[in-house]
């Protein structure tokens, strides 16, 4: 599989697609949004994969929208011509996966790189990761189909009070919340990801 955004890796029956744009800290643009739509479909259609860890590259998982197009950031996500966005039609994607989908969050996750982890199956964490549901300080609702997705995966008052604030949770509050089910040193989150894939593999 030939993609620029994201890298696509199979070992030992365990798919393993990483964001690809460290320089922009995996900021997520159309491009990463259709590569990751063909790569889940691709998978689903391939027996050889059993299961599939999502990370990214260099020192964070996904610092959110790329909006250094400005507003036409927004409507080349699909918003405006299909009333509903690039994130909420990935979040669908993934919910809707036929394989185990385990998140390994290295690093910073915002935005959508926070609401992204939500309809995953599994999600661990790195000491240094951290997670970020900051649409009201941008002025802007939150996308993704989070506001169906949090509240189930940490309660409605933990969801409301990360939404109200929009402020940065460690890596140890995400834990606490159930946002993710482990935290492990950075320099073995792939490890013990690839170790859980292959207990369901």
């Amino acid at each position: 599989m030939k993609y620029q955004c994201i890298n696509w890796e199979i070992e030992d029956n365990i798919l393993t697609l990483t964001l690809n744009r460290p320089e922009k800290l995996n900021a997520f643009n159309p491009q990463m949004l259709d590569e990751l739509l063909s790569a889940l479909d691709n998978a689903n259609h391939q027996d050889e994969v059993r299961a599939i860890i999502i990370t990214g590259a260099g020192k964070g998982f996904c610092a959110g929208a790329d909006l250094s197009g400005g507003q036409e950031s927004f409507e080349k996500m699909g918003a405006a011509e299909n009333h509903r966005d690039g994130g909420g039609i990935l979040a669908l994607a993934m919910y809707n996966c036929q394989k185990p989908l385990i998140a390994a969050v290295n690093g910073a996750a915002v935005g959508v790189g926070a609401t992204m982890l939500l309809p995953m199956d599994i999600r661990i964490g790195s000491e240094d990761s951290r997670f970020g549901f900051v649409f009201a300080r941008r002025g802007i609702v939150p996308e993704a189909c989070s506001s169906w997705f949090l509240p189930r995966v940490v309660g409605i008052s933990k969801a409301l009070h990360w939404c109200f604030s929009g402020r940065i949770i460690d890596a140890q509050e995400a834990l606490q919340s159930d946002l993710i089910s482990e935290v492990v040193q950075k320099d073995e989150l792939l490890i013990k990801a690839k170790t859980i894939a292959r207990e369901i593999a």
